[in-house]
């Protein structure tokens, strides 16, 4: 960043502290905050007794008592929860994207929402975010940014809408609450319709393979949205693989909601269907796993062959389009060109233009922030991946494990943004990344239900 710049400076603060004595510093923005260092302290004791209470028990049926590191997670988790009060809601919460420089972002939310609030057992954080986002939702879209107080929503992002639908599919069938489920439906059908019709940056259902086609020139829509200078480092305007995994699962997800409530899911079963069919123009057969992306302006057949992760939401999400024998071909091909020990390398290092190292000038770090940089969020949609595949929880927990170590590496109980693409894999970006502790947990949890299944079947055949 530039080496000059302006900071206020609030004041010093000098003081001597003797051989076992102690000193409290303040600093708070209450009007008249106490300055009883051991209540403060004591306060916060309790707080996180009380968090990893909820923990233990929204996860009593886990096949293994909670690690540390597990443990610790779940405390992260709630440094991420914060007050958005907006009219008529003023108890609203959000989720803050990563320290220190993120606030919330509507991609971020739901992706991290299951882990951060269902995972630790506080579903009553979950639906008070969904309601708070469902006021936002404009032209079938939600903020990529959520609104400060006085300013303008930013609608720029064709996926959060649809992860949107997954974060209410996993709150429903974590809470069975069909009261907001109700509430919300009007929401998602309004969503899906606006897809299908067409809404901003030609974001639109294509007729003639039932595929989400998304983007226009200078804008970027998906989560690889870096630009540098005024250019899109990863242009992926067309058809995402990921967006149309998730466009599929929101299609299915609202003909069981129909169906839940009572409303004819015909429509919404039409949508899926048309999506399952047009998804096998994704599968590469001379490459043995999916384009990144469709009908991609300037690309060789308009299509992307660049090995990418996201592929993987092709199969770590419920409803999925490909063969047994793709998705493993998918999770293979994942584990050997792009899994390391913190997550997925966003491009495999044999391909054009892969950054091994995320450093240097701003204009440096972000052509190379999806362009070989390693995500930690990605590694729970893998781990999950790899055991639907292989149907073995001990193994996909070990794809965790390295996570889990790595709350003591850089923002001490908590874990990164992001890795560099080649060992030893240096954690870089936000010290504190939201949707890194959220999959981590969620991941966690998952498997952790899969090991439980694991063991009864073993007990039961010894038997």
């Amino acid at each position: 960043m530039p080496d000059r710049t302006d900071h206020f400076f609030a004041g010093e603060l000098h003081a001597t502290i003797a051989p076992g004595g102690s000193l409290t510093i303040v600093a708070s923005t209450a009007a008249t905050p106490s300055l009883n260092g051991e209540e403060a302290f004591a306060k916060r004791q309790n707080e996180a007794h009380a968090l990893l209470d909820r923990f233990f028990w929204a996860n009593a049926g886990a096949a293994e008592t909670p690690s540390g590191a597990v443990q610790q997670l779940a405390l992260a988790a709630d440094q991420f929860i914060a007050a958005r009060p907006v009219e008529g809601a003023p108890d609203a919460k959000t989720i803050l994207a990563g320290y220190p420089w993120f606030s919330d972002w509507g991609r971020d939310t739901m992706v991290s929402l299951p882990g951060l609030c269902l995972a630790t057992g506080r579903p009553w954080l979950a639906r008070n975010i969904l309601r708070t986002f469902s006021r936002f939702v404009s032209e079938g879209m939600l903020p990529n940014e959520f609104p400060r107080a006085g300013a303008a929503p930013m609608y720029n992002s064709v996926d959060a809408a649809l992860w949107y639908f997954e974060a209410v599919r996993q709150y429903f069938e974590s809470t069975n609450d069909v009261g907001l489920l109700h509430e919300l439906f009007p929401v998602l059908d309004g969503i899906l319709d606006a897809h299908v019709r067409g809404t901003r940056y030609h974001i639109r259902v294509d007729p003639a393979d039932g595929l989400l086609f998304a983007g226009e020139p200078g804008v970027q829509l998906t989560w690889m949205d870096a630009r540098v200078s005024g250019r899109e480092v990863t242009p992926r305007t067309g058809k995402p693989v990921e967006v149309n995994a998730l466009w599929l699962n929101a299609a299915a997800s609202m003909a069981r909601f129909a169906r839940t409530l009572g409303q004819d899911a015909a429509r919404y079963e039409g949508l899926a269907q048309n999506a399952c069919t047009g998804f096998a123009k994704f599968w590469s057969a001379e490459k043995n796993f999916c384009f990144d992306v469709l009908d991609a302006p300037g690309s060789p057949a308009g299509q992307d062959a660049a090995l990418r992760p996201n592929q993987i939401f092709a199969v770590s999400l419920p409803e999925t389009a490909l063969t047994p024998e793709q998705q493993r071909a998918v999770v293979d091909v994942c584990a050997r060109e792009l899994l390391t020990s913190f997550g997925l390398r966003s491009l495999a290092r044999g391909e054009p233009g892969y950054h091994a190292r995320y450093a240097g000038s701003p204009e440096e770090r972000d052509g190379a922030y999806h362009q070989g940089t390693v995500w930690g969020w990605l590694l729970g949609p893998f781990a999950l991946a790899h055991l639907r595949v292989y149907q073995n929880p001990s193994v996909a927990m070990s794809f965790l494990e390295p996570m889990l170590g790595h709350i003591r590496a850089a923002g001490l109980g908590t874990a990164s943004e992001i890795f560099d693409g080649d060992p030893p894999f240096a954690p870089n970006g936000c010290v504190a990344q939201a949707w890194t502790v959220g999959e981590t947990l969620r991941a966690w949890r998952a498997i952790t239900s899969g090991r439980t299944k694991e063991d009864a079947t073993r007990r039961a055949s010894a038997a």
